[in-house]
């Protein structure tokens, strides 16, 4: 199984909408990719909670794959590019790790 682990760090302000409401468009179009790419076996998204410090990360994507391959699909799928495109206009940092277990 391979697990990958994304954090996206938010502008303030972003394509007309404050990173509250960003997080939420994000983690709702994230969400739905499961339901859309089949090699996706799991998907999961948290926002950050707000009394938290100002250096954490805004944004945790987990997401479970049965191979690297299956991860490649999720990768060029064109439904996870629509949400890809529209996180690359907001986001501000990211990180990922790819991981076998």
């Amino acid at each position: 199984m391979i697990k990958h682990i994304v954090c996206f760090q938010l502008a303030d302000e972003a394509e007309g909408k404050t990173k509250a409401e960003n997080a939420q468009i994000i983690k709702d179009g994230l969400e739905n990719l499961v339901n859309l790419i089949p090699q996706a076996k799991k998907i999961e998204v948290g926002i950050n909670h707000p009394a938290t410090p100002v250096s954490n990360y805004d944004i945790v994507l987990y997401c479970e794959f049965d191979s690297i391959d299956d991860l490649n699909i999720y990768q060029v799928h064109p439904e996870h590019k629509k949400v890809g495109a529209y996180i690359g206009k907001v986001k501000t940092g990211r990180v990922c790790v790819d991981y076998e277990v």
